[in-house]
């Protein structure tokens, strides 16, 4: 039996354990589910593993936010208060998501057909019902309760509504495992309406980002990394639109059908000219903000589910398409986010074995005391 006392230390560590966190897994998931998908073999082992771990990571966070709440809900308020910080709700939706999506990609290899469906219908539900509410709750607060200042404006704000693009993207998968019918055609346009709303609510948020970075000039370092958020939508929209062609056949009838084959190109492709567009843009104020000095913070985990859906979404095109110059956008895009993924890995373990991502913010230094000095005219100052 663990007392009072021995659980106070490890409240204590978690105190400032942020929703930001569940970024890692997300980047971790997008890896495994990406790899399986590419034109070129990947070991499903490894991408199986990789799952896994993203599995084991997502429990241990949960598990964390759980002794958070209970111990620390000054902090967990705190948290929904803080305009910089209550966006990241959104992450705790697209982790369960996105290692829901995995169980049924790869996961099912390691754990069976039906322990993947049953696991997947699980975080799915719950995932969507999050990402939902984050979607609604989150504007509402940065309306109502928070103080925002347009110079204030960064990619963060777009996470609680990039979540129901998730929800969008990998609901599909669990289309052909319900009755055929009312309960597919539903699941299947009840994605497709998600994947509205997130888009719109996106093409509303998006132009204020981009109207901080003109007038205002670049983010603060820290935040630079968080520039690479914009490809999620981006990246993700074209994924979803790429299941809703797989999936319709069957499912809506035939005119609605090959309509989603048909947007699935002609959406597809601008799309994802414009993330590459966007992905160039953010590199070149990230190289800027390496230069003067950005540091490793967590923000660094943006750098890999965007890339990781603008990944599947290439993927997608390539299926599509026929078009072998997406298939190698995928390959390439692929080696970033793997490489990406190991230097946030890094970075993340270093800092959790030392306790640096886990300490609160430093205290400000006291101001220097006033004192006299006395000048050569003997006068007082």
């Amino acid at each position: 039996m663990v007392t009072a006392a021995q659980s106070r230390p490890r409240a204590m560590a978690v105190r400032h354990l942020g929703p930001n966190w569940y970024a890692s897994v997300m980047g971790t998931a997008i890896v495994a589910t990406a790899g399986a998908a590419l034109p070129v073999p990947v070991p499903r082992a490894v991408c199986a593993a990789v799952w896994a771990l993203s599995l084991a990571l997502l429990l241990a966070l949960l598990a964390a936010r759980a002794l958070h709440w209970t111990h620390h809900r000054d902090q967990a308020r705190a948290h929904l208060m803080d305009p910089a910080t209550a966006p990241f709700y959104g992450c705790l939706s697209m982790a369960l998501l996105a290692v829901g999506g995995g169980a049924l990609t790869v996961g099912r290899d390691w754990i069976g057909i039906e322990a993947a469906v049953a696991l997947d219908v699980v975080l799915f539900t719950v995932g969507t019902v999050i990402g939902l509410a984050a979607a609604v709750a989150v504007p509402y607060l940065m309306a109502v309760r928070h103080r925002v200042e347009p110079s204030q404006a960064t990619p963060v704000w777009l996470l609680p509504l990039v979540a129901p693009m998730v929800s969008a993207a990998l609901g599909p998968l669990l289309v052909p495992y319900l009755p055929a019918g009312q309960a597919q055609e539903t699941l299947l346009l009840a994605c497709f309406a998600m994947f509205g709303l997130s888009l719109l609510a996106t093409l509303l948020m998006l132009p204020l980002v981009f109207a901080r970075l003109v007038t205002a000039g670049p983010l603060p370092l820290a935040l630079t990394p968080t520039l690479f958020l914009v490809l999620g939508p981006l990246g993700q929209s074209t994924t979803a639109v790429g299941k809703f062609a797989e999936y319709a056949p069957g499912v809506v009838p035939a005119p609605y059908s090959q309509g989603f084959d048909v947007f699935a190109v002609l959406y597809g492709v601008p799309v994802m000219g414009f993330a590459l567009l966007w992905l160039g843009f953010a590199t070149a104020h990230v190289v800027r903000a390496r230069r003067q000095g950005m540091r490793f913070a967590m923000t660094w985990w943006a750098f890999t589910f965007p890339v990781g859906t603008c990944v599947t979404g290439a993927e997608a095109l390539a299926r599509h398409t026929g078009l072998v110059v997406y298939e190698w956008l995928a390959i390439g895009l692929y080696a970033v986010l793997v490489a990406a993924w190991l230097v946030a890995a890094a970075h993340t373990a270093r800092g959790v074995v030392s306790g640096a991502l886990l300490a609160g913010p430093r205290p400000a230094l006291p101001a220097p005391r006033p004192v006299t000095v006395r000048t050569t005219s003997g006068a007082d100052r």
